[in-house]
């Protein structure tokens, strides 16, 4: 396991003192994780957290929330594919990444751990427990982890690109520098309007390659393979099956593009409501799809469930 703290001087400001990157031996290379250790750590066991972030994202989503825990040990990869692991090679998909995930933990040493998954992260916690549930002692699936119900006369394979579509069309786009991918995201309607020091943090992170021709870091492969599981991935539809840990279900009330209806409209809330009666719902007013994480009033609004779970 080695060490690694290159990063641009706006992410490195966000990201605070606090924090290390390690690289995780994982199949076919290095996963690359943050790690934010606690500021003043008290006797006796260090509380720890498992952050997992969503399908074309990075562990930098979460330094907010990184910084409203200023007590607990918090440990985000990026994910197989993405940020400054995307050249791990495939196949990739739900049960792939659940294993890097506990082989981080494992290397950590951290035991068993309380897991935070926000959008495809959230999947991936519920996998990860099902398949390494002695890894675990809850989870926090933060408007994720249900499958997507399609509409009526909906395929399911139109609803996963129905939905991130706009995601995937990035993914194919360059930029000539992190200023004109700035520019881009300043425009989007979930983020633009309420542009904090992380979101910039967050896009000039996410933007990899040579001047002239900068592109997201997410594979696009990576998110073809991993975003059918979305809807009906045979081992998310398992895990959920076979739900052993205690489990809280965040759901906000705005989209990936501040729109209503949100990723979970009402019925779909209902529906797994009614069929996962153990789940604990937790409706988050006042944020959408990012900004559940990325905002200091939507990481206000989970930090009493996180503190409840570490205890």
């Amino acid at each position: 396991m080695s060490t690694t703290t290159t990063l641009p001087e706006s992410v490195s400001a966000v990201l605070g003192p606090r924090y290390r990157s390690v690289e995780v031996p994982v199949r076919g290379g290095d996963l690359h994780v943050g790690v934010w250790e606690p500021a003043a750590p008290a006797p006796g066991p260090v509380p720890s957290l498992v952050l997992i972030h969503g399908i074309t994202a990075s562990h930098v989503s979460w330094a907010e929330l990184a910084a409203a825990l200023p007590h607990v040990r918090l440990v985000a990869p990026d994910l197989r594919g993405r940020g400054r692991s995307r050249d791990l090679p495939g196949p990739y998909g739900m049960p792939t990444h659940a294993d890097d995930v506990a082989a981080v933990v494992e290397a950590l040493d951290l035991g068993r751990v309380g897991v935070v998954g926000h959008s495809m992260g959230a999947f991936v916690s519920l996998v990860l427990a099902d398949r390494h549930p002695d890894l675990v002692t809850a989870l926090a699936l933060v408007d994720g982890g249900m499958p997507l119900v399609p509409p009526p006369g909906v395929e399911p394979e139109a609803m996963s690109m129905a939905v991130l579509g706009p995601a995937a069309e990035r993914l194919r786009m360059t930029f000539p520098d992190r200023a004109a991918y700035r520019d881009f995201w300043a425009q989007h309607p979930a983020l633009g309007p309420e542009w904090t020091d992380l979101t910039g943090a967050y896009v000039d992170y996410d933007l990899v390659g040579n001047a002239g021709a900068m592109h997201p870091s997410t594979r696009v492969r990576a998110l073809e393979e991993d975003i059918r599981e979305l809807v009906d991935g045979s081992s998310v539809v398992h895990a959920l099956d076979h739900l052993r840990h205690p489990a809280t279900w965040f759901v906000a009330p705005r989209g990936l593009m501040d729109e209503v209806p949100p990723l979970y409209p009402e019925s779909a809330v209902d529906r797994w409501a009614a069929q996962l009666p153990q789940l604990r719902l937790v409706h988050v007013p006042d944020v959408n799809h990012y900004t559940i994480v990325m905002l200091r009033r939507g990481v206000d609004q989970l930090l009493p469930h996180l503190e409840a779970m570490l205890r």
